[in-house]
């Protein structure tokens, strides 16, 4: 039967003239999974929290707020390393490396284990978000059908950025903020070609998420006011302030997380970032889980000891107590979901991020008030700051500006969203080039862009183009054993290699032109005599874009390859831009 069922559905590629009109059918499928994994992952983080951990958050809760997110990372990492046994941290730099190094094939575990791991981390109270994990499940979607119709590279990514893009709509329900995910964050081009399909499956998550969960969403909130031009220049200094905070955000997070990597044990590791997080969820228990339930509070709260009551207790009653604990969680969540990952669990850095912002937004907005006599709307400032932040530690202001006035369900503060993500951006990217995801990929060479000529070169598989029919000849042979192998050969190059097949040296047709056809020299002259050294050596492990700058460097025309210092054979710049040219044209057509 099962049989039978695959057949049945690979014949549907033949139903089809051209592969477009197939992605058209697969990315409504692509989305309608995806949306249904948001869901399953978001109930599943619901339930556990409901059954296990919900009593920590109410106050200062004693031992079990150091326990529970302990718990929630030793079973995270036993499912990690026992049952998926691969890592599946970091769920959106892992897509950009699956895009980037391999072809966007994403390992077909990453359907399920990604929902399993951050349901345990999170539902826990582990300090993280379950987009990044949910984005890997839709990407792996994605990269899972496309692959199962055996469809090109082209299209494979396409359908990964659309598992993507259906899962950001599906979580949050918003589906133009899901689109410019994939665009900004995934670096997908913007053609017709690609926004189609995104459309599609966008919006069938979003309708899917909304049929199953109506308006229960990670957080949803109604804008009751819009804003005056005289608040203006409010908004500017904001998007200062967040650019400043995301950047401290983003360096904390690698810091944190490098020196976490120093411990090579891994169950010690376990323990010392879980004991880090219940500490801090012990004296700031607005630190457990993703913190959306914070976020709400602040939105909702119309006077500020009102806000502190209900997120503190009686403790931040008076406003600069609650005002130092609101700067302690900007500067204090950083380091609970850094510690999170650090420590084993799996999630994501969207909700700290959106959480981070949103306070940060709202102790700007009251101290202004308070200092100075302001009547500022608090929940205008924190839902602008919280795309501020957004825009900041992602580097993807139309994102921010989109997926905080989809999720708001109305467009009153577009303008102040325009100004703060914008600001922020520019600030953090004058520090910083490259965001929280990209950084390490970039670092290490490994980073595609928008720039299709930078992913062909990165993308090239120069490997099946290197010649292996050139005659070699020992080192220490002479003229006449050189002009035997010159009978037998139609190439102009010999390389000379030993014993041990180590090149030593190459010989051109050219240099022993004039020699070749007087035998009393072909005793004399040995082979070490008439060969030349290359201007440079290529390893196979090199990526295409290094072998194409080794060509542009020197000059040649042909560079040997070699594998761990043996000889392989040649590789010519006449066969690798004739690879290069077509790469680059599956990458352009439309």
């Amino acid at each position: 039967m099962n049989t039978l069922l695959i057949r049945k559905i690979r014949q549907l590629k033949s139903f089809f003239k051209d592969q477009q009109t197939l992605v058209y059918l697969l990315s409504f499928v692509v989305g309608l999974v995806s949306a249904v994994a948001a869901v399953v992952m978001k109930n599943t983080i619901h339930f556990t929290h409901v059954l296990f951990t919900q009593s920590v958050v109410k106050g200062v809760g004693g031992v079990l707020s150091i326990v529970y997110p302990l718990l929630g990372i030793a079973l995270t990492v036993l499912v990690v390393k026992y049952l998926v046994r691969d890592s599946i941290s970091h769920g959106v730099s892992r897509v950009l490396f699956a895009i980037s190094r391999r072809k966007s094939y994403i390992k077909r575990h990453n359907n399920w284990s990604s929902i399993l791991a951050s349901s345990l981390t999170i539902g826990f109270g582990g300090s993280v978000g379950a987009e990044a994990p949910i984005v890997l499940t839709g990407a792996s979607i994605g990269s899972t059908i496309g692959r199962y119709f055996n469809l090109n590279y082209k299209y494979v990514t396409l359908l990964l950025g659309c598992g993507a893009a259906g899962a950001i709509s599906g979580i949050f329900k918003a589906p133009i903020g899901g689109i410019l995910f994939t665009l900004e964050v995934l670096m997908l081009d913007l053609t017709m070609s690609s926004i189609v399909p995104l459309l599609i499956s966008s919006v069938t998550a979003a309708t899917v998420a909304f049929f199953f969960m109506g308006s229960n969403v990670l957080f949803s909130f109604q804008v009751q006011q819009g804003f005056f031009l005289s608040e203006l220049p409010f908004y500017f200094i904001l998007g200062i302030l967040c650019g400043l905070v995301g950047l401290y955000f983003t360096k904390v997070t690698v810091a944190i997380e490098k020196l976490y990597k120093r411990i090579k044990n891994q169950w010690v590791r376990m323990l010392v970032g879980g004991l880090i997080l219940g500490g801090l969820i012990y004296f700031l228990p607005a630190l457990y889980g993703e913190g959306y339930e914070t976020v709400m509070i602040l939105l909702n709260s119309e006077e500020g000891v009102v806000a502190g009551t209900s997120v503190f207790g009686q403790v931040a009653s008076r406003f600069w107590v609650f005002a130092i604990l609101l700067a302690a969680l900007i500067f204090l969540k950083v380091v609970a979901t850094a510690s999170t990952n650090g420590a084993g669990g799996v999630g994501g850095i969207v909700a700290p991020t959106l959480f981070t912002g949103g306070v940060a937004g709202y102790l700007f907005c009251t101290l202004l008030n308070h200092l100075f006599g302001l009547s500022l709307v608090e929940s205008s400032f924190t839902l602008t700051a919280m795309a501020g932040l957004f825009a900041a530690v992602l580097h993807a202001p139309l994102t921010a500006i989109f997926l905080i006035a989809e999720i708001t369900e109305g467009y009153g503060l577009l303008i102040p969203l325009i100004v703060t993500s914008t600001i922020a951006f520019i600030t953090a990217r004058s520090f910083q080039k490259h965001s929280i995801y990209t950084e390490q990929l970039a670092a290490s060479g490994e980073l595609i862009t928008h720039d299709k000529d930078k992913a062909a070169m990165t993308l090239l598989d120069w490997t099946r183009e290197v010649e292996k029919d050139l005659l070699t000849v020992s080192p220490d042979g002479n003229l006449g054993d050189l002009v035997k192998q010159i009978s037998r050969s139609n190439r102009n190059i010999f390389p000379v290699v030993d014993e041990f097949d180590i090149l030593e040296g190459v010989v051109l047709l050219d240099d022993v032109r004039d020699r070749m056809f007087n035998t009393e020299l072909y005793d004399k002259i040995t082979v070490r005599d008439l060969m030349t050294i290359p201007p440079t050596y290529i390893d196979l492990s090199e990526r295409g874009d290094a072998v194409l700058e080794a060509f542009e460097r020197t000059g040649a025309w042909n560079l040997p390859v070699l594998d761990k210092g043996q000889y392989v054979g040649f590789i010519s710049k006449s066969r690798i831009f004739s690879a290069y040219r077509e790469l680059l044209r599956q990458f352009s057509e439309e």
